[in-house]
């Protein structure tokens, strides 16, 4: 009975481990599904690693079974069994066999580290992105197309991603499951990581801060956007030229020349340019973002395309109240909040963050 017992308190234990497993499934967001060369070379050491470590696993078993039935005690055995010790023979096994195993491990392992690590920064067939990470969101400058964004990255598929990654605060960690492993960004000029990353398929890849640095760490989410190369051109050249705003608010406009451009860059229709800071995410086209804030997505799993509402929506919610979205964030509150932490705030009304709204939510470069 009381075995039974034992048995029942594990089903707990297996219900909260299922639960926290269903989060390795999610498409685009698993190393277990790669979807680029760099991930599948690391999967296959994974593959490689864990099929050495069953195979160890399953020999020791069968060797303990083994000796457990045959040489257990039987009511004939009154003396002490033949002693092995000192036995060359045995040594020898337990020993080379290990070796020959840590061998096999290593020697792949070894390869494609130096392998994977290779420096792509002067290759001029690679298009070279500076990310830098900040609390909490990453900013991608495209050193060679003079392009900058926020929280969405846009790469052309099967060609090589290098990455010269910093921090602009504390240490974060870039990380997009799906494409390959995690690199660390590290605070200091002189403190750059270089890393390749290249998507082999077109599609959205979920990408992660993989390094504790502040309240909202689970919250630093970003977006690797992988198209064709002929729609990478013509994205590269829409945000190179901009030529107009749709729907342009000259409310929320001076707005947010008045209270925002200091932080953030955006399309200023006066000077026909992206114009503005670099402190926050720049938000020029942002009317085709996936997300505000990176969590708060503009668009639903049945319909991927951006929702004009669902963004004008997401957009309110972060400004009444920045750090109830993403708590810990250098934002200022647009709306005086009481007891908000925050030193400063920009003070708007509601009136002014819904005109502010309508011309951010208005960025969509033709």
């Amino acid at each position: 009975m009381k075995r039974w017992l034992n048995v029942w308190r594990l089903i707990p234990l297996f219900a909260v481990l299922t639960f926290v497993l269903t989060g390795c499934g999610k498409e685009n967001l698993t190393t277990l599904k790669p979807k680029g060369p760099v991930a599948q070379d690391q999967l296959w050491l994974i593959g490689l690693s864990l099929g050495i470590m069953i195979l160890v696993l399953i020999t020791v078993f069968i060797i303990y079974a083994y000796v457990l039935v045959k040489f257990r005690r039987r009511k004939e055995h009154t003396e002490y069994p033949k002693q092995v010790e000192g036995s060359h023979t045995l040594e020898i096994i337990w020993t080379v066999i290990p070796f020959v195993l840590l061998l096999i491990l290593a020697v792949p392992t070894i390869y494609y580290t130096f392998k994977l690590d290779k420096d792509y920064t002067q290759d001029p067939n690679a298009i070279q992105v500076k990310v830098i990470g900040h609390q909490f969101w990453w900013e991608f400058e495209y050193l060679n197309e003079k392009i900058t964004t926020g929280m969405e990255l846009y790469v052309p598929t099967n060609r090589i991603i290098s990455f010269e990654l910093q921090s602009a605060d504390v240490i974060h960690s870039f990380w997009v499951p799906a494409l390959g492993g995690k690199k660390d960004t590290n605070p200091g000029s002189g403190a750059v990581n270089h890393m390749y990353l290249q998507a082999d398929q077109e599609g959205v890849y979920y990408g992660k801060c993989a390094e504790l640095c502040g309240t909202s760490h689970a919250l630093m989410d970003f977006k690797v956007i992988a198209v064709s190369p002929e729609k990478y051109d013509a994205w590269v050249k829409k945000m190179q030229q901009p030529v107009a705003v749709t729907a342009n608010a000259s409310e929320g406009e001076k707005i947010f020349k008045d209270k925002c451009i200091a932080c953030h860059a955006i399309y200023d229709s006066d000077k026909k340019g992206i114009v503005g800071g670099k402190v926050g995410p720049n938000l020029a086209n942002y009317a085709e973002r996936q997300t505000v804030a990176g969590i708060l997505f503009n668009h639903t799993e049945e319909n991927p395309a951006i929702n004009p509402q669902l963004l004008k929506s997401n957009l309110k919610e972060w400004l009444a109240d920045p750090q109830k979205v993403k708590p810990g964030n250098l934002m200022p509150n647009p709306i005086k909040i009481e007891g908000s932490k925050m030193k400063d705030d920009l003070g708007l009304n509601e009136k002014q963050v819904d005109a502010l709204v309508d011309f951010i939510s208005s960025q969509k470069l033709q």
